[in-house]
């Protein structure tokens, strides 16, 4: 079973297809998305559009559900801008989204946590730097039913790191990175700074082999100056975005 996983695109339609075209070139028998697709001020309706007709496996992630609440009142910058572009089609795709999906018995898909969309799972915030979890951070957030299965491979997203994570006498967690957004900074749990460092899209591709998971972390160049002047286009208000695009540093 070989298998690409990607997440957090953010309506970035030039990475997106990159990474889709870099895919197809590798071969995979399945691409699985993990989530916040569309939340950003470039191209969410065109991404919806290419999700929606790819036959790839998508979840629903933290900005999936807050798109939707806009609905009902104005949400943050990214999501209210993103939400204001779908049209009908798009939207009632957005609602189909599961959070969560148990791919095969081996594989288990979330966006942050089995439990939740919006905890980081392999990473946590320490005075305001992110690092590594430890094994009790992981066994905490992963909960029983999954902390003890040695033979599962977890695949999550939310944190925008590219990682490999083998629990001790639990399963292998694989973070893709993102394939839109390789900076940004945030208040929860408590200030602090995701920024890979360069502009490329990153996803990875899982294969199952006879000792176990072989996992590649693959950074895909792309035309990122073409998402830097949409940002730049759509105001003041996405002003940040111009630096993690183009440098992929939050400043």
């Amino acid at each position: 079973m070989r298998l690409a996983l990607v997440s957090d695109i953010h309506g970035n339609l030039a990475a997106l297809e990159a990474v889709a075209t870099d895919i197809k070139k590798r071969g995979a028998d399945a691409v699985l998305n993990l989530g916040d697709h569309l939340s950003g001020p470039l191209l969410p309706r065109e991404t919806a559009q290419f999700l929606m007709a790819s036959g790839w496996l998508c979840l629903a992630g933290n900005h999936e559900r807050q798109l939707l609440a806009c609905a009902q009142q104005a949400g943050a910058p990214s999501d209210q801008y993103a939400y204001s572009q779908l049209q009908a089609a798009e939207r009632d795709w957005v609602r189909s989204l599961q959070p969560t999906c148990r791919y095969s018995d081996t594989v288990l898909l979330c966006h942050g946590t089995p439990h939740s969309d919006c905890t980081y799972l392999a990473e946590s915030v320490r005075y305001g730097e992110m690092g590594l979890a430890t094994q009790k951070e992981l066994q905490q957030r992963l909960g029983p039913e999954y902390a003890a299965q040695h033979d599962l491979l977890i695949a999550c997203g939310h944190t925008h790191v590219p990682r490999s994570v083998r629990m001790r006498g639990g399963p292998l967690i694989v973070n893709p990175g993102s394939v839109g957004l390789q900076a940004y900074s945030d208040d929860q749990p408590e200030f602090h700074i995701m920024q890979t460092g360069s502009p490329d899209a990153r996803y990875a591709i899982i294969e199952q082999c006879d000792a176990g998971w072989q996992v590649e972390l693959h950074s895909v160049p792309y035309d990122h100056a073409s998402m830097v002047q949409l940002a730049r286009q759509r105001g003041e208000g996405f002003a940040w975005w111009e630096q993690a695009l183009l440098h992929g540093r939050a400043a």
